[in-house]
Parts: structure tokens; C-alpha cells; sequence
């Protein structure tokens, strides 16, 4: 394996198709992307495994969806975690990258360093929202925190929201890879199987609290192909996961070579961050002059820090709200 063929698999997500079981799914390496996201913020070591968790989930579901702007997921929680947000932004163009940020937001004084990341978020939801821009009405759908992971919650979403069966399987961490500084990297599997016609034969789920699992969505042969995917997706090492030195598509073959599998264009994923000075100024515009000298500093500017990128703007208080002199 040369070093180019390793670089060429780093931040891309390879769509797939198993065609005997009728199960399509995702192939997610996150390196350099992940690696700038988490170095935007100096967040404690648990944070940062929800932050690459949340991202790794992120990237494999807004590459499966037919997107034209925007992709979100939120977990809110009333534990010391208390947001982990992400955005993925769809190719503005054929053959550009996708976009993914990420940050959090959390109580120091309350968090446990030594616990289960998961722990961390205690009571909440887990949300999924899609922009597809001007003109579409946004969508979204929560379904509550639960499970031991939020892979687990990422699962019963689908299985609640959408009634597709969905899995994933993740790894992530810092790697320490011969001759590179310490550095971040993930990798997961996503498989998702064919949206079915029969519907839901259950009132009520048989998941914690009643919620929605696969067994309450498929019967028959595609529950026992769905099983079969499954135990092939257990017999995979955190090693093939990350990378670099498997492949994805040599992956792909040493799990499911029997159920048929073909891929599909990789997706290129960069970091990126939408934010601007003329955002900052849509968002103040809605202040009165009165508002906008609260704001002010004592050295006579306006201050706004992007939470995602870290980007700092300083404006002319005289320049925003609703009362803003308009230049000459």
C-alpha cells in the first residue's frame, strides 16, 4: 500500500450496495477533517469523543441523502454535555466536496473526565434536520436519548422516524501513526436496508421505552438477510474502520463478498463553516441602536465569534441594527 493510495481514502465516504440482500450502506474515513474540527476548540477528552461520534454519524447519513444545502444533527442533553452540534453541506457542484463543522457546548464543573462519554448527556433527544434552502420547508425529527451509544440513537431514529432499518459501526481516536504528530481520526460502516412496502406489523416497539427496532420493520427473508449483514458488520476490527492501511473497498470484499457488493463514486469531505460578516449583520438587524450599545465594547466595536470555526468579527456599532447608518 503506498502512501498516495492511503491519502486518496482519508476524509471521503464510499457509497455501496450489497445487491443479494437488498442492504445499501456507507464506508466513512474522517482524518484531516476531523482533526481540524476538534483543534478549533480545546474541549476535555470526552467532549471530543462525542464531537468526532456525532461528526462520523454526520458525514455517513448526509451522504446518503439526496441534499441540495444542508444537513444537521443536534444532541441535547441535561447531563454536563449539554449540545453537540453538526452541519453537513452537500457539493455545491458535481465533483466538489462536501462540508462538515462541528462544536459543543458543556458544564465543565460538572463534567466526569473519567466517565463513558455517553453518560455525559443524560436525559435528551437526538435531532435530525435537513435545509434544503430557500423555497423547501426545513424538516426535522428527534427521537429520544437512549440506547449505549449515539449510534444507538442514530438507529432508532431511522427505525422511528423513517421506518428503515439503519446500523452503525464506529471508531474513532487520536492516532499515533510513524512519522505524524498526534492527530485525530474515525472511520464507520453504515448499512441501511432497502425502504420496504409492508409497513410497521407492531403497535408498539420493542426497543427501550417502545421504540421502534428492526424486528418490528422487516419479516421474513429480508429480516434474515438484514441478520446475516449484520453478523458480517460484527466481525469487523477498529483498524479497518480507520485506516489507513485497509482500503475501504478491500474492506467491503472481506466482510460481505458474498452478498455482492458494488460501489459507487467516493464522496471528498472537507471542513467548512458558513459564516460571514454579512450573517453577523443579518442577525443583528433586528436591534434597535439602543440594543447595539449594550453590545458595544469599551473599546467602541461589536463583537461575534463564530462557535464552530472560531472566526472573530469586530463591526461599527453605528453600521448595525434596524437604526444602522447607511455608508456613503
Amino acid at each position: 500500500m503506498t502512501t498516495g493510495s492511503q491519502i486518496a481514502w482519508d476524509d471521503t465516504v464510499l457509497p455501496f450496495q450489497l445487491d443479494a440482500s437488498g442492504i445499501r450502506g456507507r464506508v466513512a474515513r474522517l482524518d484531516g477533517v476531523l482533526d481540524r474540527v476538534l483543534k478549533q476548540h480545546a474541549y476535555p477528552s470526552v467532549i471530543e469523543a462525542l464531537v468526532a461520534e456525532t461528526a462520523l454519524l454526520t458525514a455517513l447519513i448526509g451522504q446518503a441523502i439526496k441534499l441540495r444545502w444542508k444537513l444537521s444533527l443536534q444532541v441535547r442533553g441535561k447531563g454536563p454535555a449539554r449540545l453537540i452540534a453538526t452541519d453537513y453541506y452537500g457539493p455545491t457542484a458535481e465533483g466538489e466536496p462536501a462540508r462538515i463543522r462541528a462544536y459543543a457546548s458543556y458544564d465543565a464543573e460538572r463534567l466526569d473526565l473519567n466517565a463513558d462519554p455517553f453518560s455525559q448527556i443524560g436525559e435528551g433527544y437526538f435531532a435530525v434536520m435537513i435545509d434544503q434552502g430557500e423555497g423547501m420547508l426545513p424538516y426535522q425529527g428527534f427521537t429520544p436519548i437512549a440506547g449505549k451509544s449515539l449510534s444507538d440513537c442514530a438507529q432508532t431514529y431511522f427505525a422511528q422516524s423513517e421506518q428503515i432499518p439503519t446500523r452503525f459501526q464506529l471508531a474513532y481516536g487520536e492516532s499515533t501513526e510513524p512519522g505524524r504528530p498526534l492527530h485525530w481520526r474515525a472511520g464507520g460502516i453504515m448499512l441501511q436496508h432497502m425502504p420496504t412496502s409492508g409497513g410497521v406489523a407492531a403497535e408498539q416497539g420493542s426497543g427501550e421505552g417502545g421504540l421502534l427496532t428492526h424486528a418490528d420493520i422487516l419479516g421474513g427473508a429480508e429480516s434474515e438477510n438484514w441478520n446475516r449483514a449484520n453478523l458480517l458488520l460484527d466481525t469487523v476490527e477498529t483498524l479497518e474502520m480507520i485506516g489507513p492501511s485497509v482500503p475501504p473497498t478491500d474492506l467491503l470484499v472481506r466482510l460481505f463478498h458474498e452478498e455482492g457488493p458494488r460501489v459507487f463514486d467516493a464522496q471528498p469531505v472537507r471542513f467548512g463553516c458558513s459564516c460571514s460578516e454579512e450573517k453577523v449583520r443579518n442577525t443583528m438587524s433586528i436591534y434597535s441602536q439602543k440594543d447595539i450599545a449594550r453590545m458595544t465594547t469599551e473599546a467602541g466595536v461589536v463583537t461575534a465569534d463564530c462557535q464552530f470555526c472560531g472566526a472573530h468579527y469586530e463591526l461599527d456599532p453605528k453600521t448595525l441594527g434596524f437604526e444602522a447608518v447607511k455608508p456613503e
